[in-house]
């Protein structure tokens, strides 16, 4: 882990998360098999709402980082979120691999030119968002150190 944090230090690790998450966002909408987007789909909102929970996450971490007398309280409630939207941003990665192996079991149906293209694409954006999230954890073990539950009950 200290070889990734190496590489994709605090900022950058901020600036990559904060580009990444509206085009995963975007891909959520798509649908590999059509080619088309799909706006009426309630799951792809879900996702939609989840995304935005990550991005007032690092909002709420960049503040921290700044203003160190903040509490952490509600940075930790955010977090703690983010540990159980991460496997969701997981089943996702798996659900598009699955999606993409269908290719080589169905190759007698046509699909789209962009099938394998656009979904390779939509695999390497999550499995980089997962991989960011990651970081991004272990840059704030490391900046804003553990949380302190002795006082919890703090503002």
């Amino acid at each position: 882990m200290k070889n990734v944090l190496r590489i994709i230090p605090w900022n950058k690790c901020f600036l990559l998360s904060f580009s990444l998450l509206p085009l995963i966002v975007i891909t959520g909408f798509y649908g590999l098999y059509t080619n088309k987007f799909y706006f009426l789909k309630i799951d792809n909102y879900i996702f939609a709402f989840l995304v935005l929970i990550h991005l007032y996450f690092l909002n709420s971490l960049l503040k921290a980082d700044r203003d160190s007398s903040m509490p952490l309280n509600s940075l930790r409630t955010i977090e703690f979120a983010m540990y159980a939207i991460l496997p969701v941003y997981l089943f996702k990665m798996a659900e598009t691999l699955y999606v993409l192996m269908t290719y080589f079991d169905y190759s007698e149906h046509v699909f789209p030119p962009t099938f394998l293209p656009v979904g390779i694409l939509i695999l390497l954006l999550q499995a980089l968002l997962i991989l960011l999230t990651l970081t991004t954890f272990q840059h704030r073990r490391d900046r804003l150190g553990p949380y302190r539950y002795d006082r919890i009950n703090e503002l």
